[in-house]
C-alpha cells in the first residue's frame, strides 16, 4: 500500500513530504526529482516568487547510498521566503480562494492561517513525491507527461496531435502546448490578462503510457482507477473539473461511436485501434494509454481585486492582494502528472505486491507473459 502526505506553509521554513510503500532496491536520483520541480516553476504567466525559490529536494530518510531501503522516504524543500510570523494579518478574504470557508471552519481571526496552507506552494512537495513514484514506474516502462490543451478559450486541435509529439516537444513551449499556432494565441491571452490585472484559466491533459491492463478494480467503488485518478487530479489546487478519455463529449454520442473495438494478435495480446475510453474500462486500466484532463480555474488573487467583507469590522471592502501568478495552467499540468503517477504507482503495487523491486518485477513479468500469450 502506497501512502503519502505533505506538510508546511507557503511562507514557513519549508515543505515536507513523506511517502511509504515504495519497495527496497529502487535507485533514486535526486537530480531527476529536481528536474520536475524546475518544470513546476516554469510557464508563461508565473509570478515573481518562482524566480527566487530554488526548489531543490533534500532527502532525509528512506534512502541509503542512493537506493531505497523499504522504510518511509522523507523529502524536504526549503523556502527562501520564510517570513510567515512577520507578515501582516489578512482580514479581507478573496473570492474563489479557501480564505472565507477556512476562516469560518477553523474560527480563525486571521485569514493568513488558512491561505498559508491552502496555497499552491504545497504542490512543490507533491511534485517531488510524484517524481519518486515516476522513478518506480519507469522501472516497468510507464511514463507520464502533460500538455496544455486550452488557455482562455484558445484550444488545440487534438486530432492532429500524436502522443510521441507531446513527449518530444512539450518542454520546448513556454505554455507547454505542442501547437505553435495555439501557443502564440495563448501567450496573447495571458498578456492581455496581465495588462488588465486579471487572471486566466484553461485545461491540461495528462497522458500515461505503458500502463498494463488490470490496475484498479471493478469490485468496489473506491477501488476504481477512474475515481482514484479523478480525485488525485481534483485534489490539485484550483482544478474544478476532470474527464477521462472522451469524457463530457460522450453525452451527445451513440455507443457505436464511443466504445473501442477489441482485436487480438498472438505475441501482442488484445489491443484497440481507438482509445475513446482513455485507457480505463470498468474502473480498470485496459492496456491503452491513460488520458485524463483537468480544468484549472483562474487564480483567485487579482491585482484588481473583487468586492469582499472585512472579517473583523464586517464592512464592505476589496479582497486582499497577495503576490501571485496570472496563469498556472502549464505548471498545474506538471503537478497533475505527479498526482497521477502516485495513484498509478499505488495501484501497481496493489496488483503486483512485493517488498523489493526484484520481487515485484518477477510478479509483473509473469503477469505480462500470461496476458500476452494467453
Amino acid at each position: 500500500m502506497l501512502r503519502y502526505l505533505t506538510a508546511g506553509e507557503s511562507h514557513g521554513p519549508g515543505l515536507i513530504g513523506v511517502i511509504e510503500g515504495l519497495p527496497s532496491g529502487l535507485r533514486i536520483d535526486a537530480d531527476y526529482i529536481n528536474v520536475h520541480l524546475g518544470k513546476r516553476k516554469m510557464g508563461y504567466g508565473r509570478g515573481p516568487r518562482m524566480k527566487f525559490e530554488d526548489d531543490k529536494v533534500e532527502i532525509l530518510s528512506g534512502i541509503r547510498k542512493g537506493v531505497t531501503i523499504g522504510s518511509p522516504i522523507t523529502i524536504y524543500i526549503e523556502n527562501k521566503d520564510t517570513k510567515i510570523n512577520e507578515l501582516h494579518d489578512v482580514t479581507a478574504p478573496r473570492p474563489g480562494h479557501a480564505d472565507l470557508a477556512g476562516f469560518l471552519k477553523y474560527n480563525s481571526h486571521d485569514v493568513r492561517d488558512i491561505l498559508e496552507r491552502a496555497s499552491a506552494r504545497e504542490t512543490a512537495a507533491r511534485t517531488a513525491l510524484g517524481a519518486l513514484a515516476r522513478i518506480f514506474l519507469k522501472e516497468f516502462g510507464i511514463e507520464v507527461v502533460s500538455h496544455v490543451v486550452e488557455i482562455g478559450g484558445v484550444s488545440v486541435d487534438e486530432e492532429g496531435i500524436k502522443i510521441q509529439d507531446v513527449f518530444l516537444h512539450v518542454d520546448k513551449s513556454p505554455v507547454r502546448c505542442v501547437s505553435p499556432r495555439a501557443e502564440k494565441k495563448m501567450i496573447g491571452v495571458i498578456e492581455k490578462a496581465i495588462k488588465n490585472k486579471d487572471t486566466i484559466g484553461g485545461a491540461f491533459e495528462v497522458i500515461a503510457v505503458g500502463v498494463p491492463a488490470g490496475l484498479g478494480s471493478h469490485i468496489q467503488w473506491d477501488k476504481r482507477l477512474t475515481g482514484r485518478l479523478a480525485q488525485a487530479v481534483m485534489g490539485v489546487q484550483g482544478v474544478k473539473g476532470v474527464e477521462i478519455g472522451l469524457g463530457f463529449c460522450m453525452e451527445g454520442m451513440f455507443g457505436s461511436q464511443v466504445h473501442d473495438a477489441i482485436y487480438y494478435k498472438k505475441g501482442i495480446g488484445y489491443y484497440r485501434k481507438t482509445n475513446n475510453s482513455g485507457g480505463i474500462e470498468g474502473g480498470m486500466s485496459n492496456g491503452e494509454p491513460i488520458i485524463i484532463r483537468g480544468v484549472m480555474k483562474p487564480i483567485a488573487t487579482l491585482m484588481n481585486p473583487l468586492p469582499s467583507v472585512d472579517i473583523k469590522t464586517k464592512k464592505s471592502t476589496t479582497a486582499a492582494v497577495e503576490r501571485s501568478d496570472t496563469c498556472v495552467v502549464p505548471s498545474t499540468g506538471i503537478v497533475a502528472e505527479g498526482a497521477v503517477a502516485l495513484e498509478l504507482a499505488g495501484a501497481f503495487l496493489e496488483k503486483f505486491g512485493g517488498d523489493s523491486i526484484k520481487d515485484i518485477k518477477g510478479n509483473y513479468n509473469n503477469y505480462i507473459k500470461r496476458i500476452t500469450n494467453g
